[in-house]
């Protein structure tokens, strides 16, 4: 128990959620209403159990047969593709590209011509000599 760092963690968090129910039952309302109707001492009641079947557990396995858990597995590898994909879309435009031509077909290109023909210049006004300006 000495060494074993998670197996001291996890008798701390049943004591520390017992002494919180407990001082929560002792708030001054009748112990039956609180036991009733007090959803945070629930709360705390299945911390400390669940913390105390932990250490039972813990104990009677002993330090070398027990198996530390992996939390999310699946899910944080999950998470981590699509962090990193996202991450390559965000820095690769080819890669970009080539996501878009698969969801959204590939792009045309083509050529713009004309059908019509250019209009010819607008006469242009002469100027009258008679007109002064100013």
């Amino acid at each position: 128990m000495i060494q074993d760092e998670e197996l001291r963690e996890t008798i701390r968090a049943a004591i520390e959620s017992g002494r919180s129910a407990y001082h929560r039952l002792n708030n001054g309302k009748a112990p039956h209403k609180a036991l009733l109707d007090d959803k945070k001492l629930h709360k705390d009641l299945q911390a400390a159990a669940d913390a105390l079947r932990e250490a039972t557990e813990a104990l009677r396995e002993g330090p070398k047969k027990r198996k530390k858990r992996r939390k999310g597995g699946v899910g944080r590898l999950l998470l981590l593709g699509i962090v990193g994909g996202g991450l390559a879309l965000a820095v690769s435009s080819e890669l970009r590209n080539k996501v878009l031509d698969l969801l959204f077909g590939a792009e045309e290109e083509f050529d713009y011509t004309s059908t019509t023909s250019p209009s010819s210049p607008a006469p242009s006004q002469p100027e009258t000599a008679g007109s002064t300006n100013g």
